[in-house]
């Protein structure tokens, strides 16, 4: 696991100083060493955090001849059969590390060769042959790769202190601005940054001698199936998901380092602990938080796992400065980031990282196998597809005409909209009737299915598709890597700690798209294949349990402790100048969350860290639209 960075300047020297700036702001995510190489124009540099070959792992790692290099970020699962594959077809492979592997499969099969990874990764492979970059990402985006390309080349880095190092123009882009205000996130590729993208999840960028780039994709998740895979019955499905995720779980367990398991007490975190424990013959080292508040406390659920499997089982109840932790979370996130469960993460990691430097999570169960409530919420307002198109629109109009504090009570809100893809956006991430009232009118981001797709290209389906599948592909895809990916690196390598994610193994989350919805959501209760698959293997007070968020409380630290910090933030005479929100509103919502009326927390929450991240960035304006 790495941190990576670099230049490619065509017709121009890149010098090692400068690379190594770019390198300097992400040492977090790599203290053990780190390696420059440059050639002519092109710069190359990473920094590591050994997991696997700790002795000749170093990089950048070279072919044969120094025709080709790398920097690579993250782990490739499969590596002791590529390798095996490579040396039979004659490349001579000097270490034992998953890095080289990534050469020489480059310099046997090209881009085509991306195919045959599977892992968490981003990488720049550099070939003075051809006098070329290949950036890449794997699958679902669990590692970050942001580049630019300016009059003078391209550069690329795990975060975007690299660019910022090299000193790149970073103009806000108005656009990603208003996806964060409405989704809490800047989702792939966008960058908060006009000049700034990210390579798309299972995709690659190639920047040319000539200046050129070129992007293309070499995997996207299938799309959601009606239909059961061909002779299979739901049992034989639920014994199938539970062998492809063993599979999954002991490929995770490689490493050369100490390594364990964050147990939040949950189903999907419990069964990752309990393939780990069937197939090791120590003690797994489990990783549990608590807080005090006892709606926030999963410690009794992560206590009976541990106890059923006999992990050396670590726990800790915390009460953090929070005030403190707040801004470590700005500075880690480098774009505005709104998710508050970044807080329990960051903890985790934190406490996780002073006894290993590995863990394995259950993240991405609840997108590949259907366990958000909205999903049920979103199914049912499927009768009212069956609307006329005149009566939508009149009770499209009747819902904006209402006030805000209608917002939650009214069913209109639900099954207003002229599309079932404009009614699910409207009725789980951002109600009209809130957003017109908090943002300025130029900040609001119109519900309409063509944005939409224009914003979220390739994480929808065609048309045509019913809004359940469109919300399972919208979910597998711009919210896990835009959201929750981003999340855990960054709250991981803000600590050194590399999280591995066994539920999103390509090949499993292949075999569940395959799952018939009816497969995975049954009596109001979701991720029922995957629940059933390992009900055996799980005390009954975790799998019988109703779903809990990673959450901490934040709406009473909001009325208590960070009460102030809120308050003089968000009615700060600098807040109210950047022209994003209405003053009123603001101070109407906080108020209604202090009198208890109503959990305002995620919208103050995204509030405060917007504002926090401009004082971050102190050179970033709000542009004038």
């Amino acid at each position: 696991m790495c941190g990576i960075a670099g230049v490619y300047l065509p017709g121009r020297m890149a010098s090692e100083p400068l690379v190594r700036a770019m390198c300097d702001p992400i040492v977090h995510r790599g203290p053990d060493d780190e390696g420059i190489y440059t050639d002519g124009g092109c710069g190359i540099g990473m920094r590591r955090l050994s997991i696997i070959d700790l002795a000749t792992g170093h990089q950048p790692i070279s072919n044969e001849d120094g025709t080709i290099w790398t920097v690579f970020n993250g782990e490739i699962y499969n590596y002791r059969e590529l390798r095996d594959d490579l040396a039979c077809r004659g490349h001579r492979l000097a270490t034992q590390s998953d890095t080289e592997a990534l050469v020489h499969l480059y310099e046997e099969y090209g881009i085509d060769g991306l195919s045959r990874l599977s892992g968490m990764f981003a990488y720049a492979i550099w070939d003075s042959r051809k006098r070329q970059l290949l950036l890449v990402r794997d699958r679902f985006g669990k590692k970050p790769l942001y580049f630019t390309v300016t009059k003078d080349g391209l550069y690329f880095g795990s975060e975007l202190k690299c660019l910022r190092a090299a000193d790149v123009p970073l103009d806000l882009d108005p656009e990603a601005l208003k996806l964060y205000l409405q989704f809490n996130y800047v989702p792939d590729p966008h960058s908060i940054f006009r000049q700034v993208r990210k390579v798309s999840p299972g995709g690659w960028a190639l920047f040319s001698e000539t200046g050129q780039l070129t992007e293309g994709r070499y995997w996207s998740l299938p799309a959601p199936s009606d239909d059961p895979p061909t002779g299979m019955t739901e049992k034989q499905a639920q014994e199938q998901i539970r062998d492809l995720f063993d599979d999954s779980v002991r490929a995770r367990m490689i490493a050369d380092v100490p390594l364990g398991a964050f147990l939040s007490g949950g189903i999907d975190s419990s069964a990752v602990v309990a393939s780990m424990a069937l197939q090791s013959s120590a003690p797994v080292k489990t990783f549990s938080i608590g807080f005090e508040e006892a709606a926030f406390n999963e410690l009794d659920h992560a206590a009976a796992v541990a106890t059923k499997y006999r992990t050396d089982h670590h726990t800790l109840m915390v009460r953090p400065d929070s005030v403190e932790l707040i801004g470590k979370l700005v500075r880690h996130f480098d774009e505005p980031f709104g998710d508050s469960s970044a807080i329990p993460t960051y903890l985790v990691s934190k406490f996780a990282a002073e006894h290993v430097k590995v863990v394995l999570t259950g993240d991405g169960g609840d997108e590949i196998f259907a366990g958000y409530q909205s999903f049920f919420e979103v199914e049912s307002l499927r009768k009212w597809d069956a609307l006329p198109q005149a009566a939508r629109r009149t009770i499209t109009w009747v819902a904006d005409s209402l006030p805000y504090s209608a917002y939650g009570k009214n069913f209109l809100h639900g099954i207003g909209r002229r599309t079932p893809l404009e009614r699910y956006f409207e009725f789980v991430y951002a109600p009209v009737s809130l957003t017109r009232a908090l943002f300025q009118p130029q900040w609001v981001m119109p519900l309409d299915e063509a944005e939409i797709r224009r914003s979220f290209n390739g994480c929808l389906l065609s048309n045509g598709a019913d809004v359940l599948s469109q919300a399972f592909y919208f979910e597998a895809t711009a919210k896990l890597t835009g959201d929750m990916l981003v999340k855990v690196d960054r709250m991981s390598m803000a600590n050194s700690l590399e999280v591995r994610c066994p539920l999103l193994d390509h090949r499993l989350a292949e075999f569940a798209a395959r799952i018939p919805a009816r497969w995975k959501m049954r009596n109001g209760q979701g991720k029922v294949c995957f629940t059933e698959s390992m009900r055996d293997r799980l005390p009954e007070t975790v799998w019988n349990r109703r779903k809990q968020g990673f959450s901490v409380p934040l709406s009473q630290w909001f009325r208590g402790p960070l009460r102030s910090f809120l308050r003089d933030h968000l009615t700060s005479p600098e807040f109210f100048s950047r022209g994003l929100v209405s003053p009123k509103f603001v101070q109407y919502l906080l108020d209604e969350h202090d009198s208890g009326r109503r959990d305002n927390k995620t919208w103050l929450w995204r509030l405060l860290m917007i504002e926090l991240w401009f004082r971050e960035w102190k050179n970033a304006a709000v542009p004038c639209l």
